[in-house]
Protein backbone atom coordinates (compact mmCIF):
# COMPACT_ATOMS: atom_id res chain seq x y z
CA UNK A 1 0.00 0.00 0.00
CA UNK A 2 1.41 3.36 -0.81
CA UNK A 3 1.22 5.98 1.91
CA UNK A 4 0.72 9.21 1.64
CA UNK A 5 3.69 11.61 1.25
CA UNK A 6 4.85 14.18 3.78
CA UNK A 7 3.21 17.87 2.98
CA UNK A 8 5.64 20.43 2.77
CA UNK A 9 5.47 23.02 5.33
CA UNK A 10 6.32 26.67 5.53
CA UNK A 11 9.67 27.19 7.96
CA UNK A 12 10.04 30.94 7.29
CA UNK A 13 13.51 30.63 6.47
CA UNK A 14 14.98 32.04 3.23
CA UNK A 15 18.10 33.18 1.64
CA UNK A 16 20.87 33.41 -0.93
CA UNK A 17 23.99 32.56 -2.63
CA UNK A 18 27.13 34.08 -1.99
CA UNK A 19 30.88 33.76 -3.46
CA UNK A 20 32.10 30.45 -2.05
CA UNK A 21 28.78 30.48 0.55
CA UNK A 22 25.16 30.95 1.63
CA UNK A 23 23.30 33.63 3.45
CA UNK A 24 20.52 32.38 5.58
CA UNK A 25 17.81 34.77 7.27
CA UNK A 26 15.38 33.99 9.77
CA UNK A 27 13.16 37.02 10.99
CA UNK A 28 15.48 40.06 11.73
CA UNK A 29 18.60 37.55 12.10
CA UNK A 30 20.84 36.66 9.13
CA UNK A 31 24.01 34.67 8.79
CA UNK A 32 26.68 34.32 5.98
CA UNK A 33 28.93 31.02 5.98
CA UNK A 34 31.59 30.97 3.59
CA UNK A 35 33.94 28.65 2.63
CA UNK A 36 37.88 30.10 3.00
CA UNK A 37 40.62 29.76 1.25
CA UNK A 38 42.05 27.37 3.94
CA UNK A 39 39.05 25.04 3.53
CA UNK A 40 37.88 26.35 7.10
CA UNK A 41 33.70 27.79 7.00
CA UNK A 42 33.79 31.17 8.02
CA UNK A 43 30.25 32.24 9.94
CA UNK A 44 28.95 35.52 10.79
CA UNK A 45 25.67 36.26 12.37
CA UNK A 46 24.07 39.71 12.79
CA UNK A 47 21.00 41.65 12.92
CA UNK A 48 18.93 43.30 9.87
CA UNK A 49 16.74 46.01 10.22
CA UNK A 50 14.84 47.06 6.97
CA UNK A 51 14.36 50.40 5.63
CA UNK A 52 10.32 50.01 6.94
CA UNK A 53 11.16 47.69 10.03
CA UNK A 54 8.31 47.96 12.61
CA UNK A 55 6.33 49.60 10.29
CA UNK A 56 2.77 48.78 9.37
CA UNK A 57 3.12 49.09 6.11
CA UNK A 58 5.13 45.71 6.18
CA UNK A 59 1.49 44.21 6.75
CA UNK A 60 -0.20 46.16 3.75
CA UNK A 61 -0.50 43.58 0.44
CA UNK A 62 1.50 44.72 -2.22
CA UNK A 63 3.08 47.55 -0.55
CA UNK A 64 5.41 45.05 1.41
CA UNK A 65 6.68 43.64 -1.77
CA UNK A 66 8.23 46.85 -2.69
CA UNK A 67 10.21 47.25 0.55
CA UNK A 68 11.05 43.82 0.38
CA UNK A 69 12.29 44.20 -2.59
CA UNK A 70 14.50 47.01 -1.83
CA UNK A 71 15.77 45.37 1.60
CA UNK A 72 16.54 42.32 -0.24
CA UNK A 73 18.72 43.69 -2.66
CA UNK A 74 20.51 45.29 0.20
CA UNK A 75 21.35 42.88 2.55
CA UNK A 76 22.41 40.74 -0.78
CA UNK A 77 24.86 43.08 -1.74
CA UNK A 78 26.04 43.17 1.99
CA UNK A 79 26.45 39.53 2.04
CA UNK A 80 28.08 39.46 -1.00
CA UNK A 81 30.63 42.04 -0.10
CA UNK A 82 31.25 40.09 2.82
CA UNK A 83 31.75 36.72 0.97
CA UNK A 84 34.46 38.36 -1.27
CA UNK A 85 36.70 39.99 1.12
CA UNK A 86 38.04 36.39 2.03
CA UNK A 87 39.42 36.23 -1.63
CA UNK A 88 40.54 39.97 -2.01
CA UNK A 89 43.10 38.81 0.59
CA UNK A 90 43.94 35.94 -1.15
CA UNK A 91 44.65 37.93 -4.28
CA UNK A 92 46.71 40.45 -3.15
CA UNK A 93 45.29 42.79 -0.68
CA UNK A 94 44.11 46.11 -1.66
CA UNK A 95 44.61 48.34 -5.00
CA UNK A 96 46.24 51.68 -5.03
CA UNK A 97 42.10 52.59 -6.17
CA UNK A 98 41.04 50.48 -2.91
CA UNK A 99 43.31 53.06 -0.65
CA UNK A 100 42.28 55.74 -2.21
CA UNK A 101 38.84 55.09 -1.81
CA UNK A 102 39.51 54.22 2.08
CA UNK A 103 41.23 57.34 2.04
CA UNK A 104 38.48 59.26 1.15
CA UNK A 105 35.31 57.56 2.72
CA UNK A 106 37.39 56.30 5.55
CA UNK A 107 35.37 53.96 7.96
CA UNK A 108 32.32 54.41 5.46
CA UNK A 109 33.97 53.08 2.53
CA UNK A 110 32.57 49.92 2.62
CA UNK A 111 28.77 51.40 2.77
CA UNK A 112 29.52 53.69 -0.07
CA UNK A 113 31.27 50.93 -2.30
CA UNK A 114 28.29 48.88 -1.95
CA UNK A 115 25.64 51.82 -2.18
CA UNK A 116 27.33 52.58 -5.47
CA UNK A 117 27.73 49.12 -6.89
CA UNK A 118 23.71 48.12 -6.07
CA UNK A 119 22.70 51.75 -7.79
CA UNK A 120 24.86 51.04 -10.75
CA UNK A 121 23.17 47.42 -11.15
CA UNK A 122 19.78 48.60 -10.55
CA UNK A 123 20.62 51.76 -13.79
CA UNK A 124 22.06 48.56 -16.34
CA UNK A 125 18.96 46.27 -15.21
CA UNK A 126 16.65 48.81 -15.96
CA UNK A 127 18.73 49.52 -19.34
CA UNK A 128 18.72 46.40 -20.19
CA UNK A 129 15.23 44.69 -19.15
CA UNK A 130 12.83 47.58 -19.26
CA UNK A 131 14.62 50.09 -22.07
CA UNK A 132 16.07 47.36 -24.45
CA UNK A 133 13.31 45.51 -25.64
CA UNK A 134 11.16 48.92 -25.71
CA UNK A 135 13.78 50.39 -28.00
CA UNK A 136 14.24 47.28 -30.36
CA UNK A 137 10.27 47.43 -30.71
CA UNK A 138 10.05 50.54 -31.48
CA UNK A 139 12.27 49.78 -34.55
CA UNK A 140 9.19 48.12 -36.01
CA UNK A 141 6.30 50.83 -35.25
CA UNK A 142 6.50 51.54 -39.22
CA UNK A 143 5.65 47.83 -39.69
CA UNK A 144 3.35 47.13 -37.01
CA UNK A 145 0.25 49.08 -36.77
CA UNK A 146 -1.34 47.18 -33.77
CA UNK A 147 -0.12 48.96 -29.92
CA UNK A 148 -1.37 45.67 -28.77
CA UNK A 149 0.54 43.55 -30.76
CA UNK A 150 3.55 45.48 -30.01
CA UNK A 151 3.52 45.64 -26.37
CA UNK A 152 3.15 41.70 -26.29
CA UNK A 153 6.49 41.81 -28.70
CA UNK A 154 8.16 44.08 -26.76
CA UNK A 155 6.92 41.62 -23.25
CA UNK A 156 8.26 38.13 -24.93
CA UNK A 157 11.80 40.04 -26.26
CA UNK A 158 12.24 41.25 -22.25
CA UNK A 159 11.47 37.36 -20.75
CA UNK A 160 13.88 36.26 -23.65
CA UNK A 161 16.60 38.64 -22.77
CA UNK A 162 16.19 37.20 -19.56
CA UNK A 163 16.37 34.17 -20.05
CA UNK A 164 19.56 34.40 -22.33
CA UNK A 165 21.33 36.48 -19.76
CA UNK A 166 20.48 33.67 -17.20
CA UNK A 167 22.36 30.87 -19.67
CA UNK A 168 25.07 33.21 -21.01
CA UNK A 169 26.32 33.92 -17.28
CA UNK A 170 25.76 30.09 -16.28
CA UNK A 171 28.93 29.92 -18.90
CA UNK A 172 31.11 31.12 -16.37
CA UNK A 173 33.12 29.09 -13.97
CA UNK A 174 32.44 31.26 -11.22
CA UNK A 175 29.21 31.72 -11.63
CA UNK A 176 28.49 27.63 -12.13
CA UNK A 177 29.79 27.44 -8.58
CA UNK A 178 27.25 30.10 -7.10
CA UNK A 179 24.17 28.16 -8.66
CA UNK A 180 26.15 24.95 -7.14
CA UNK A 181 25.43 26.49 -3.86
CA UNK A 182 22.36 27.88 -4.89
CA UNK A 183 21.41 24.74 -5.30
CA UNK A 184 22.39 23.64 -1.84
CA UNK A 185 20.80 26.56 -0.34
CA UNK A 186 17.47 25.24 -1.91
CA UNK A 187 18.32 21.69 -0.44
CA UNK A 188 18.69 23.00 2.96
CA UNK A 189 15.32 24.63 3.00
CA UNK A 190 13.58 21.28 1.56
CA UNK A 191 15.09 19.01 3.77
CA UNK A 192 13.62 21.13 6.64
CA UNK A 193 10.34 21.50 5.32
CA UNK A 194 10.03 18.60 4.56
CA UNK A 195 10.24 17.20 7.72
CA UNK A 196 13.93 15.49 7.71
CA UNK A 197 16.81 15.98 10.18
CA UNK A 198 19.59 18.55 9.04
CA UNK A 199 22.11 16.34 7.53
CA UNK A 200 24.50 16.15 4.68
CA UNK A 201 23.07 12.52 3.41
CA UNK A 202 19.42 13.97 3.47
CA UNK A 203 19.96 17.29 2.48
CA UNK A 204 21.79 15.87 -0.78
CA UNK A 205 18.54 13.73 -1.42
CA UNK A 206 16.56 16.85 -1.57
CA UNK A 207 15.42 18.94 -4.60
CA UNK A 208 17.12 21.56 -5.96
CA UNK A 209 14.57 23.64 -6.48
CA UNK A 210 12.46 26.23 -4.58
CA UNK A 211 8.60 28.18 -5.11
CA UNK A 212 10.10 30.92 -3.50
CA UNK A 213 13.02 31.32 -5.17
CA UNK A 214 14.11 35.15 -6.29
CA UNK A 215 14.87 33.54 -9.85
CA UNK A 216 11.18 32.63 -9.76
CA UNK A 217 10.84 36.11 -8.38
CA UNK A 218 12.28 38.10 -11.32
CA UNK A 219 10.32 35.44 -13.96
CA UNK A 220 7.15 37.02 -12.49
CA UNK A 221 8.32 40.52 -12.70
CA UNK A 222 8.87 39.92 -16.42
CA UNK A 223 5.45 38.64 -16.78
CA UNK A 224 3.57 41.26 -14.61
CA UNK A 225 5.34 44.08 -16.09
CA UNK A 226 3.91 42.43 -20.00
CA UNK A 227 0.16 42.50 -18.22
CA UNK A 228 0.48 45.87 -17.24
CA UNK A 229 2.48 47.94 -20.74
CA UNK A 230 0.06 46.25 -22.32
CA UNK A 231 -3.07 47.96 -20.18
CA UNK A 232 -0.98 51.41 -19.37
CA UNK A 233 0.01 53.21 -22.59
CA UNK A 234 1.27 56.45 -23.22
CA UNK A 235 1.56 57.81 -26.41
CA UNK A 236 4.98 60.00 -26.37
CA UNK A 237 8.68 57.69 -26.64
CA UNK A 238 9.95 59.77 -23.15
CA UNK A 239 6.53 58.87 -21.13
CA UNK A 240 6.92 55.27 -21.97
CA UNK A 241 9.91 54.87 -21.18
CA UNK A 242 9.66 56.93 -17.69
CA UNK A 243 6.64 54.78 -17.36
CA UNK A 244 8.32 51.22 -17.52
CA UNK A 245 10.71 52.70 -14.76
CA UNK A 246 8.19 54.28 -12.60
CA UNK A 247 5.87 51.15 -12.44
CA UNK A 248 8.87 49.05 -11.25
CA UNK A 249 7.61 49.50 -7.62
CA UNK A 250 4.45 48.15 -8.83
CA UNK A 251 5.51 45.08 -10.36
CA UNK A 252 7.83 44.27 -7.31
CA UNK A 253 4.81 44.31 -5.36
CA UNK A 254 2.41 42.52 -7.02
CA UNK A 255 5.68 39.73 -8.12
CA UNK A 256 6.46 39.59 -4.24
CA UNK A 257 2.56 38.94 -3.11
CA UNK A 258 2.73 35.98 -6.17
CA UNK A 259 5.98 34.70 -4.61
CA UNK A 260 4.48 35.00 -1.63
CA UNK A 261 1.34 32.94 -2.03
CA UNK A 262 3.27 30.12 -4.04
CA UNK A 263 5.42 29.86 -0.59
CA UNK A 264 2.35 28.91 1.10
CA UNK A 265 -0.13 27.10 -0.58
CA UNK A 266 -0.28 24.00 -3.20
CA UNK A 267 -3.39 24.31 -5.38
CA UNK A 268 -3.16 23.58 -8.56
CA UNK A 269 -3.41 27.49 -9.77
CA UNK A 270 -0.10 28.05 -7.66
CA UNK A 271 1.22 25.05 -9.26
CA UNK A 272 0.68 26.30 -12.86
CA UNK A 273 1.76 29.71 -11.82
CA UNK A 274 5.25 28.02 -10.05
CA UNK A 275 6.12 25.72 -12.88
CA UNK A 276 8.18 28.45 -15.27
CA UNK A 277 10.22 30.16 -12.70
CA UNK A 278 10.77 25.92 -11.29
CA UNK A 279 11.43 25.13 -14.56
CA UNK A 280 13.89 28.17 -14.89
CA UNK A 281 15.47 26.91 -11.82
CA UNK A 282 17.25 24.27 -13.78
CA UNK A 283 19.87 27.22 -15.26
CA UNK A 284 20.28 28.80 -11.93
CA UNK A 285 21.08 25.89 -9.66
CA UNK A 286 23.27 23.30 -10.04
CA UNK A 287 23.98 20.25 -7.95
CA UNK A 288 26.37 21.07 -5.09
CA UNK A 289 28.62 18.75 -3.09
CA UNK A 290 28.83 17.68 0.14
CA UNK A 291 31.02 20.48 1.09
CA UNK A 292 28.91 22.89 -0.15
CA UNK A 293 26.07 21.11 1.64
CA UNK A 294 27.87 21.56 5.03
CA UNK A 295 28.32 25.73 4.44
CA UNK A 296 24.64 25.65 3.44
CA UNK A 297 23.71 23.68 6.82
CA UNK A 298 26.31 25.97 8.97
CA UNK A 299 24.46 28.82 7.48
CA UNK A 300 21.04 27.52 8.62
CA UNK A 301 22.17 26.38 12.17
CA UNK A 302 23.22 29.90 12.51
CA UNK A 303 19.68 31.25 12.78
CA UNK A 304 17.38 28.80 12.62
CA UNK A 305 16.85 26.03 15.58
CA UNK A 306 15.93 23.25 13.41
CA UNK A 307 14.91 20.44 16.20
CA UNK A 308 12.59 22.81 17.34
CA UNK A 309 11.04 23.22 14.53
CA UNK A 310 10.66 19.57 13.59
CA UNK A 311 8.95 19.16 16.92
CA UNK A 312 5.90 21.88 16.34
CA UNK A 313 5.71 21.02 12.77
CA UNK A 314 6.08 17.29 12.37
CA UNK A 315 5.47 16.25 16.06
CA UNK A 316 8.65 14.44 16.79
CA UNK A 317 12.07 15.17 18.94
CA UNK A 318 15.24 14.70 17.21
CA UNK A 319 18.08 13.02 19.17
CA UNK A 320 21.98 12.88 18.58
CA UNK A 321 21.66 8.84 17.25
CA UNK A 322 19.51 10.27 14.42
CA UNK A 323 22.41 12.56 13.28
CA UNK A 324 24.87 9.80 12.09
CA UNK A 325 25.03 10.35 8.51
CA UNK A 326 25.27 6.63 7.52
CA UNK A 327 23.05 5.40 5.23
CA UNK A 328 20.60 3.90 7.97
CA UNK A 329 20.57 6.71 9.80
CA UNK A 330 19.54 8.86 6.63
CA UNK A 331 16.54 6.12 5.85
CA UNK A 332 14.89 6.44 9.48
CA UNK A 333 15.17 10.29 9.21
CA UNK A 334 13.79 10.55 5.86
CA UNK A 335 10.74 8.98 7.60
CA UNK A 336 10.58 8.91 11.48
CA UNK A 337 7.34 9.75 11.55
CA UNK A 338 5.43 7.69 8.57
CA UNK A 339 4.57 4.16 8.90
CA UNK A 340 2.50 2.20 6.34
CA UNK A 341 0.01 -0.39 7.08
CA UNK A 342 2.47 -2.89 8.06
CA UNK A 343 4.38 -1.05 10.44
CA UNK A 344 7.20 -0.67 7.47
CA UNK A 345 8.97 2.61 7.12
CA UNK A 346 8.11 5.00 3.82
CA UNK A 347 10.67 4.99 1.14
CA UNK A 348 12.64 8.05 0.75
CA UNK A 349 11.33 10.65 -1.72
CA UNK A 350 12.89 11.94 -4.99
CA UNK A 351 13.68 14.85 -6.24
CA UNK A 352 11.00 14.82 -8.66
CA UNK A 353 8.67 14.09 -5.69
CA UNK A 354 9.94 16.99 -3.50
CA UNK A 355 9.83 19.81 -5.90
CA UNK A 356 6.09 18.40 -6.90
CA UNK A 357 5.23 18.76 -2.72
CA UNK A 358 5.69 22.64 -2.72
CA UNK A 359 8.90 23.14 -2.76
CA UNK A 360 9.20 26.46 -0.75
CA UNK A 361 12.43 28.47 -0.79
CA UNK A 362 14.25 31.21 -0.16
CA UNK A 363 13.57 34.68 -2.35
CA UNK A 364 11.24 36.53 0.01
CA UNK A 365 12.10 37.84 3.60
CA UNK A 366 9.43 38.84 5.24
CA UNK A 367 10.22 41.22 8.36
CA UNK A 368 6.65 41.38 9.77
CA UNK A 369 7.21 39.00 13.05
CA UNK A 370 4.92 35.96 11.82
CA UNK A 371 6.77 35.81 8.71
CA UNK A 372 11.19 35.38 7.83
CA UNK A 373 11.08 35.08 4.64
CA UNK A 374 12.41 36.34 -0.92
CA UNK A 375 12.54 37.57 -3.25
CA UNK A 376 16.14 37.76 -5.43
CA UNK A 377 16.78 37.08 -2.19
CA UNK A 378 16.97 38.21 -4.96
CA UNK A 379 17.54 35.83 -5.30
CA UNK A 380 14.93 39.19 -5.05
CA UNK A 381 15.44 38.24 -3.74
CA UNK A 382 15.27 34.32 -1.99
CA UNK A 383 16.53 34.30 -3.87
CA UNK A 384 15.11 34.72 -3.51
Amino acid sequence: MRRKKKEMKYSGIGGQAVLEGIMMKNKDQYAVAVRKPNGEIEVEVEHYVGIAHGSRVLKIPFIRGIFQFIDSLALGMKCLNFSATFYEEDEGGETAADKAFNKVFKDKADKVFGALVMIVSVAIALGVFMVLPYYITSLFEEYIRSESLMAIIEGALRIVIFVVYVASISLMKDIRRVYRYHGAEHKCINCVEKGRPLTVKNVMKCSRQHRRCGTSFLLFVMLVSVVLFFFIRVDHPVYRVLLRIALIPVIAGISYEIIRLAGRSNNILVRILSAPGMLLQRLTTREPDEGMVEVAIAAVEAVFDWKAYLYEAFGYEVDDSWLKDDEEGADRDADADDTDADGGADADDTDADDADAGDNDTADTETDGADADDTAGTETGDEK
